[in-house]
């Protein structure tokens, strides 16, 4: 099998650091969006770090866990940004409940210029998959 190229490496690792926090501890997922960032959460927009770190902490339950089924990445034109869209199609469980609900979720990243290495999440739009 051939390597895989550094943009689905990136968003793979990427991927899993953001579900991990989110099901610990989302008030640390600030961290990850700047001022400039977006989220879209099923149809309803808000920008910023501080209005979308809200939006997550306010969603009503107490408990979630995500599992990743599948994880598409490309890199992002102009390729001097060095950006990586990201598609993702999952499970999420909330609270005690046995049924997960399917889920898909688009991150475009940006590199963080002060932190070699590090990205931070431009776009994010989410959406449950119900039916």
């Amino acid at each position: 099998m051939a390597n895989k190229p550094q943009w689905e490496l990136l968003a793979e690792a990427f991927v899993n650091h953001y579900y991990s926090v989110f099901d610990t501890d989302r008030t640390q997922l600030a961290a990850l969006y700047r001022e400039v960032s977006m989220l879209t959460f099923e149809g309803n927009a808000c920008m910023g770090a501080s209005a979308i770190t809200e939006k997550l902490v306010s969603l009503p339950f107490q408990k979630v866990r995500h599992q990743v089924v599948t994880c598409d990445a490309q890199p992002v034109l102009p390729e001097s940004l060095n950006g990586v869209l990201v598609f993702v199609n999952g499970d999420l469980t909330v609270d005690d409940s046995n049924q997960p609900i399917k889920f898909a979720q688009v991150f475009h990243l940006l590199p963080d210029q002060g932190n070699p290495g590090m990205f931070w999440v431009y776009n994010d739009l989410f959406r449950l998959n119900y039916g």
